[in-house]
């Protein structure tokens, strides 16, 4: 381990608790479940304010089209919310790109609105985790960083579906990833302050089943059960995973009144391959189920959907970057480690541009995705001066 020189201390040292932990209060006391447009323009709004104190030019961009499968076996648009944009020194040489996400998972009507203390240095509530405190620590990373005057250029982009697979803010993601050499994504970490290495894939699908309607009493043997053709289907699926490809059947809709032989139902369901093969796998063992189905219960069968998280594998690049990162952490006291997990987020998605990415720079705390949601507030301010740090050296001698 080094020690950091005197210009680096001087970098991290102004890095404080309380701005940040303001922030996570302000952001965190406002809905912004991926679904809930009018939360997440409240916090789109907050984060413009914050984020314009940083140099250079910031704007909010229209979503791109989403589709989804409805309840009725049809196509509808889903609208989304606003995505932050802000770009600094965008002729610089060198440039990285930040991202993070502004939606969590819990909706509008959620019993899970409000932060509280569990002790003076952890705090519960929706997103405090994922991530609004990975946005505060972000924000105060960059303004650190902005004060020793770098000439490294980066984008920021703070997106309001990741939570959903990031449909609508894919291209922009993609769009943004080109040119840079390095990027920095503010998930939460992994228990204990671990690292993402290597994530699975994920897709979403949705395999539509029709069938044929009939009186349940009088002539059942004309209808074809759609329900019970969903349910095979489901259970095919079940049974086709294996150890590098995750399938997991989550909901049936569907059906209808008890003396009527059902004509429609839809199963949705989740597909994560650990390597780029498996999901080209995947997509054999699906049609092959489809056709099974289809034929043994004479029901039609569409299967819409895909794969909007590619399977991120760890490059030479990325192994500099997390070494670079790793080493930076330890001149700063705080050792961390990494390790592969299954979850994905939008780290997949710059990986797969070939972008050296580390995606869980953000917040440590724990329970994310349930009513338990916390933040360790004290690691707020080693996070933050990580950024810092990780981007003074990035600006100084790039990937070693």
């Amino acid at each position: 381990m080094n020690r950091p020189t005197l210009e680096e201390l001087r970098l991290v040292e102004p890095i404080e608790r309380q701005p940040m932990l303001d922030h996570v209060l302000d952001w965190a006391g406002v809905n912004s479940g991926t679904g809930n447009l009018a939360g997440l323009d409240v916090v789109a709004e907050l984060l413009v304010e914050a984020f314009s104190r940083l140099p250079g030019e910031i704007e909010l961009i229209d979503p791109d089209p989403v589709e989804k499968v409805a309840a009725n076996g049809n196509l509808e648009t889903i609208v989304c919310g606003q995505h932050l944009l802000v770009r600094v020194r965008p002729d610089a040489n060198q440039r990285v790109l930040l991202t993070g996400h502004m939606d969590t998972v819990f909706a509008a009507d959620h019993a899970f609105q409000h932060c509280t203390w569990i002790d003076e240095s952890t705090l519960c509530g929706p997103g405090t985790a994922d991530m609004k405190g990975g946005l505060a620590l972000m924000l105060s990373g960059l303004l650190a960083f902005e004060a020793s005057g770098p000439d490294l250029g980066y984008d920021v982009l703070i997106n309001s579906d990741e939570e959903t697979g990031s449909r609508s803010s894919a291209r922009i993601i993609g769009e943004l990833a080109q040119g840079k050499f390095a990027a920095l994504t503010y998930e939460p970490s992994l228990p204990g302050g671990v690292m993402a290495r290597a994530r699975p894939g994920s897709g979403n699908f949705a395999a539509v089943v029709t069938g044929r309607p009939a009186h349940a009493g009088r002539n059942p043997e004309e209808g074809r059960n759609a329900i019970v053709a969903a349910a095979d289907f489901a259970l095919r699926l079940a049974k086709a995973r294996q150890p590098s490809l995750g399938i997991n059947p989550a909901r049936i809709d569907g059906g209808g009144p008890d003396n009527m032989v059902p004509e429609l139902a839809i199963v949705r369901f989740n597909v994560r391959p650990v390597h780029q093969r498996d999901a080209d796998e995947a997509a054999t063992i699906l049609e092959n189920i489809r056709t099974i189905v289809s034929d043994e219960h004479d029901v039609a069968i569409r299967i819409h959907g895909g794969f909007g998280r590619p399977p991120k594998l760890i490059s030479e690049g990325t192994e500099r970057l997390f070494a670079l990162v790793a080493r930076t952490a330890a001149d700063l006291g705080e050792p961390l480690d990494w390790k592969d997990t299954g979850g994905v987020c939008d780290g997949n998605n710059i990986a797969a541009m070939g972008v050296p990415v580390i995606d869980t720079m953000g917040a440590l705390g724990g329970e994310i995705h349930s009513p338990g949601e916390f933040l360790l507030v004290d690691t707020l301010v080693a996070r933050a001066r990580l950024t810092a740090l990780v981007l003074h050296r990035l600006s100084n001698g790039g990937l070693p």
